[in-house]
């Protein structure tokens, strides 16, 4: 994940969960560890949409939905997973079987944050930093066909804003968009639902 991406997940983690709508670029940058410049470059095409309202003493995101899908529409997903694999299980034997520090996202994310589903899914998609990743890969070794197990690279500020092992609600959101399962339409509207959008 990019450094920019950081900054669109603390404002909307903040805002959305924290429900706190002003921050400042310099708390941002010390608390992500990067850049001032990093930041304010962050805000501009945010600035330019609407999303956020900037000044010199700070920011407030005053248009959510608008941020979070212009973070959906640049987030890669497929360049942060580190390890897939196919596993011939229940996906709720997968989910069991994961090591206690992963993070869970996507379908298994919103089933843990929520306790429902609004469809059915086959895959599971986790957090996972590099001494859990060995642990799965021992766990559920390579093997061939379509995968259902996708590992994914996590950062310290992603780990901070977890709780019990989910990732924060923009997380979810933002990984969600950009699955190819016909069936992460169903979670996104359900999730929208629940940000009254």
């Amino acid at each position: 994940m990019k450094k920019k991406e950081w900054v669109y997940r603390e404002a909307l983690y903040t805002t959305m969960e924290l429900k706190e709508k002003k921050l400042t670029q310099f708390s941002l940058a010390q608390k992500l560890k990067i850049s001032l410049s990093t930041v304010n470059n962050a805000l501009r095409p945010l600035v330019k949409m609407g999303a956020v309202d900037a000044t010199r003493m700070g920011f407030r995101v005053t248009d959510e939905e608008k941020l979070a899908a212009y973070w959906a529409s640049i987030r890669n997903l497929e360049k942060d997973i580190k390890y897939q694999t196919r596993v011939d299980a229940p996906v709720s034997d997968i989910e069991k079987s994961m090591p206690s520090d992963v993070i869970y996202t996507a379908y298994s994310g919103y089933k843990f944050k929520f306790g429902d589903v609004p469809a059915d899914y086959s895959e599971v998609y986790v957090y996972s930093g590099e001494e859990a990743l060995e642990e799965i890969k021992a766990r559920f070794p390579e093997t061939e066909g379509p995968a259902n197990l996708f590992i994914l690279r996590t950062d310290s500020n992603l780990t901070a804003l977890s709780t019990g092992n989910i990732a924060p609600l923009c997380q979810l959101y933002v990984d969600l968009w950009n699955l190819r399962e016909w069936y992460a339409k169903d979670f996104l509207k359900a999730l929208e639902r629940r940000f009254g959008w």
